[in-house]
């Protein structure tokens, strides 16, 4: 899909939250930008049909929110003040701090206080509906309605080849 001009830009407000961290993982290449191949390729992690490896990895990469290789506790943090920010859901600092707790010491196996890629596919292998929220059904209905939206795992690959 070279040369398509579709580009969306990241906002100065979207940089924190949800959207930033989905914006994160969509822009590939850290320009800023997600251009139409960058959203595609990206979209296809959200197929029904994606696998599970990719969804873990893709999910991995949304949760380390500082690029570390690693999720430790201020992400999970992070993530849970972003959730219960965007559900308006509020909780008492003693319930958040147990949630991080309880998260963190089923996760890291390890024991060292960060959840690395293995502890993170261990952790949702034991949880799969972490993955829930990793699937799109809607996309099974693109897919049939236009056949040339296939899933290419070879340009998915690429991206996560850190890992």
């Amino acid at each position: 899909m070279k040369g398509r001009r579709l580009k969306w830009k990241r906002e100065e407000n979207e940089s924190k939250g949800l959207s930033g961290l989905m914006f994160n993982l969509f822009d590939s290449n850290n320009d800023g930008l997600i251009d139409f191949e960058e959203f595609i390729r990206t979209l296809s992690i959200f197929h029904p049909d994606a696998s599970q490896a990719e969804k873990v990895v893709a999910a991995f990469k949304l949760y380390d929110i500082w690029q570390t290789g690693f999720i430790g506790r201020e992400e999970v943090k992070e993530l849970i003040f972003g959730l219960l920010y965007e559900s308006e859901l509020v909780l008492t600092d003693d319930i958040v701090e147990a949630m991080i707790d309880k998260t963190i010491e089923e996760a890291n196996s390890k024991g060292d206080g960060k959840i690395d890629i293995e502890e993170w596919s261990n952790f949702v292998a034991q949880n799969p509906s972490l993955l829930k929220n990793m699937t799109i059904p809607y996309l099974k209905d693109i897919t049939a309605a236009f056949p040339s939206f296939v899933l290419k795992t070879e340009k998915t690959d690429e991206i996560y080849k850190d890992f």
